[in-house]
């Protein structure tokens, strides 16, 4: 455990001096910290890989309903542990100051390189590309116009990110409510007009040995765990939460909870439309769902929905993973700009705008979809390793002030780990090829540590 002095108390929460050094202000609530975890959360997954995960286990509504609460609840029971880490430290960077605290500096920094340079400028780009894509439902337009769409996106979330972080919150809960009851109003709608049962399996299941569908099950919780991918961004927000030992813990709860009774519910509403086979056969569900009720104005009122709900998703990571860059240049191993706060917005406007540009970059490249599928399924090795901090904080700092215990310890942590190590190990026997590819461009990370540390 590094000599960082954050295990034995909780960190106090940062005011005003009196010198230039500015601090980031505290002004999100507790509505603020639920609607930003389902917010990052819902993006396209849900319109997307239900019929993906369908086809995984052989046709099984059963199953697929099973991997859809599995991932879930494996979600909630990181968010549980994630609650108590947050409301000990409740500092800007959260995933980062953990696993540095526990686990040493270098590794925290190659987290936080592989979010700013992968994960975290990636998914930028990724929902600013499928932003462009999902628009050119409504109106036709060439390759050049849909990259720049893609760009005048991430700059308008730029903007209202620097403008100020209660803006850029504001921004985040209308449209996090406006996509919650679209979604909610959309599988209404499509229960209410649908003709097929939903707990029908497709006619071939019957065959599948248990070895199949079991295989198929664990398959299918990688497509999962994407969509339920971003409520960890939530941590990253700690500096700026006005009583985050009180309000984390039940933002990760009820945010948590709530995409598991949105996502199903989205599930039951597709197939009581399209039945099994449909939506195994679709890869945009949502949008094939809708057309398929008959009626032109559903369809065009789940592609605004899937707009809104990207827009979303994207100013959320864009809100919170600045935080990360901010902390890590205060601690000197990033450029150090990142670590000042705008003397008039109060934000870490350089953390967020060198971050936007180069999300920008990505998707005008293209290069965002190579580097995410190498790397992504290193994120859950270091999600991983900020759930094992729980166990290292206890033991070095068994007497520190804890204002909330993740229940069911040390279980609850404990297979929240092994999930994701599950998850990571899956991937490296699957894909050995790619996955050393995502490990190299991580351990890339070194040397650039050495040399910050070197210049400082």
């Amino acid at each position: 455990m590094s000599n960082s002095g954050r295990a034995g108390e909780v960190s106090p929460i940062p005011v005003e001096t009196g010198d230039n050094k500015r601090e980031l202000r505290r002004v999100l609530g507790l509505r603020d910290l639920i609607l930003l975890v389902i917010g990052t959360v819902i993006g396209s997954g849900i319109f997307l890989v239900p019929g993906t995960i369908l086809r995984l286990v052989n046709g099984s509504v059963v199953a697929a309903i099973g991997v859809w609460l599995t991932g879930g609840l494996l979600s909630l029971i990181g968010a549980l542990t994630y609650g108590e880490l947050t409301a000990m430290h409740p500092e800007a960077g959260g995933l980062y100051i953990f696993i540095k605290d526990c686990f040493g500096p270098v590794v925290g920094f190659l987290y936080g390189w592989t979010l700013f340079f992968v994960i975290s400028g990636g998914s930028i780009a990724t929902l600013a590309v499928a932003f462009s894509n999902y628009l050119s439902e409504f109106v036709s337009f060439s390759p050049l116009m849909a990259k720049i769409i893609a760009m005048t996106m991430i700059l308008a979330i730029a903007v209202v990110n620097v403008w100020g972080t209660r803006k850029s919150a504001d921004l985040q809960n209308v449209t996090t409510a406006v996509k919650v009851l679209a979604i909610v109003a959309m599988s209404a709608a499509l229960l209410w007009m649908g003709k097929n049962p939903v707990f029908v399996s497709t006619t071939h299941v019957q065959s599948q040995s248990a070895g199949a569908l079991l295989s198929g099950f664990g398959l299918a919780m990688i497509s999962v765990l994407w969509a339920y991918e971003g409520w960890q961004y939530a941590t990253f927000s700690a500096g700026e939460s006005l009583n985050p030992q009180h309000d984390f813990p039940r933002a990760f709860f009820i945010g948590s909870a709530a995409l598991i009774g949105i996502y199903l519910l989205a599930n039951f509403g597709y197939l009581a439309v399209l039945g099994p086979r449909g939506v195994a056969d679709s890869n945009r569900v949502a949008m094939t769902a809708m057309a398929a009720t008959g009626h032109p104005g559903l369809n065009k009122f789940a592609g605004i929905a899937i707009l809104i709900s990207i827009f979303s998703a994207a100013n959320s990571i864009c809100l919170t993973a600045s935080r990360v860059y901010y902390a890590m240049a205060k601690d000197g191993i990033f450029f150090q700009s990142l670590a000042e706060v705008h003397p008039r917005f109060e934000t870490p406007a350089f953390a967020i705008i060198t971050s936007s540009v180069w999300a920008a970059l990505l998707a005008w490249t293209g290069t965002f979809e190579q580097l995410l599928t190498y790397v992504v399924f290193v994120g859950w090795s270091f999600y991983a390793l900020a759930a094992a901090s729980v166990f290292v904080y206890r033991k070095h700092s068994p007497n520190a002030v804890r204002p909330y215990r993740v229940p069911g310890y040390p279980w609850t942590p404990a297979v929240f780990i092994a999930g994701a190590l599950a998850l990571v190990t899956n991937t490296i026997v699957a894909q050995p090829a790619r996955s050393a590819i995502g490990i190299a461009i991580v351990a890339a990370g070194i040397p650039a540590y050495l040399a910050w540390r070197f210049l400082n």
